[in-house]
């Protein structure tokens, strides 16, 4: 095998798994494809939180099916490998849907590819599957992270004990753990010296961290964020995705004292409803949520929000829905991620009477994705006129065009020399969409 090919699903933790199985894979001496049909080795990186993810994978293993059948009449070979969460709940369903797998590995066991890939050259025909919770960390096996622009991810801590009950991460992800304070400043000061320039730290719920720094003393994210914010030539942190409850004083703090800390914070809510929280088993009422925003935006009133919202939740009736647009107009989010409830199977909220139906979950979900997009709209109306610092990430899709984000993570399209890419440069915010800003240079 020469080349790969590897298709993500889902969340950024996903996107920053795939990116370290590609490290995997140069280091075998591979390269990546410049399509699928190029590919020797195709790789699905799966994602199990809504239905139509799942779905979506089979509707593509199907396809690449036929592309496998074509370079065979070629006398070209194929792998097919799927990874992620999708392999750890439905490994079953793998086998079963898609014998022509090769290989199916577990968010956990990812790091085992290169064996893997010597027992699939042995045992062709034959699924391998991999879906233990290892002892080991996947991270103390994995080559060395490597910058590819000017910002990167940095996964410090996965799993999740909160159970919520609509969300199969616990069982797809295992335990919360967390990597050490030194490994994790390790890691970073090394993409700082290969030029990046802004560090996400990653995690299912990212500030419940808990790893040990240098003496093992058990440190919290509020204490990373300050060595992180150390870091000479690391000019922006970010961190996703937090959970309400575990947002304390330390943290909220670090949103006051810590400037490379960008004044943005994904807080994911999911129901305005009292009562849906309760049987979300989510451990926050609406009034606590809007007492955490109230005391993060006095340590920083700059600060800008986002959210998750899930509606047509088991049981959730129009005055619950109605609850959770009043807090969306209250907290005046300037992003957010809205979904439909999908039942997903293992989980509590699967087997709760009082399904919603899916036509009365549409509805709401328009109404609410028109207040939230109104909100958005707004604020990023009201950036035109400002100059702020841009990260230029990307070309943008005209000639002379380059695309970055803002401190709150809007996206921006400026004409801009390809000189300016990966360096933060300051642009005036000339015209607003929903989606996105353009602006002008305003220094050279």
């Amino acid at each position: 095998m020469e080349k790969y090919y590897i298709k993500t699903f889902g969340c950024q933790m996903n996107v920053y798994d795939s990116h370290r199985v590609a490290g995997i894979l140069n280091n075998l001496g591979m390269c990546e494809a410049s399509s699928i049909r190029q590919a020797d080795l195709i790789i699905f990186n799966t994602c199990h939180i809504r239905e139509k993810a799942t779905e979506k994978l089979f509707s593509d293993l199907g396809r690449v099916l036929q592309v496998k059948q074509e370079r065979a009449a070629e006398g070209l070979d194929t792998v097919i490998g799927v990874i992620g969460c999708v392999v750890q709940a439905e490994d079953d369903q793998i086998a079963k849907r898609a014998e022509y797998v090769d290989f199916a590995l577990g968010p956990l066991t990812y790091h085992r590819l290169p064996e893997v890939l010597a027992k699939v050259a042995r045992r062709r025909g034959q699924t391998i599957i991999d879906t233990e919770f290892p002892a080991e960390s996947k991270f103390d096996f994995l080559p060395e992270n490597t910058a590819s622009g000017g910002c990167a991810f940095l996964a410090i801590q996965e799993g999740c004990n909160n159970f919520c009950t609509y969300c199969v991460v616990p069982y797809t992800r295992g335990i919360e753990t967390s990597r050490p304070v030194f490994e994790v400043l390790e890691e970073a000061r090394k993409l700082v010296g290969e030029g990046v320039l802004e560090i996400n730290l990653l995690g299912q719920n990212v500030n419940s961290y808990h790893g040990e720094d240098e003496q093992g003393k058990e440190r919290n994210l509020a204490y990373l964020l300050r060595r992180l914010n150390e870091i000479d030539g690391l000019e922006r942190i970010r961190y996703t995705t937090s959970y309400p409850a575990d947002v304390n004083d330390d943290l909220i703090a670090c949103h006051r004292d810590l400037p490379k800390l960008m004044p943005y914070l994904h807080l994911p809510v999911q129901s305005g409803s009292d009562a849906i929280l309760k049987a979300m088993n989510r451990r926050h009422n609406a009034a606590q949520y809007l007492e955490i925003i109230a005391r993060l935006k006095e340590a920083n009133p700059a600060l800008g929000f986002s959210s998750d919202f899930i509606v047509g939740f088991p049981g959730e009736t129009d005055k619950d829905f109605e609850a959770t647009l009043e807090l969306v107009d209250k907290v005046r989010f300037i992003q957010a991620f809205s979904f439909k409830y999908s039942r997903r199977p293992g989980t509590p909220a699967a087997e709760m009477p009082h399904q919603v139906e899916e036509k009365v979950k549409k509805e709401r979900l328009d109404i609410l994705q028109d207040k939230l997009f109104a909100w958005q709209l707004k604020f990023n109306r009201e950036s035109v006129g400002k100059t702020m610092p841009v990260l230029f990430e990307g070309k943008g899709r005209h000639p002379g065009q380059l695309t970055g984000r803002t401190p709150y993570m809007q996206n921006l399209y400026a004409e801009a020399d390809r000189g300016l890419l990966n360096k933060i440069i300051r642009v005036k915010i000339k015209d607003a969409t929903m989606n996105a800003l353009s602006g002008e240079i305003a220094e050279r």
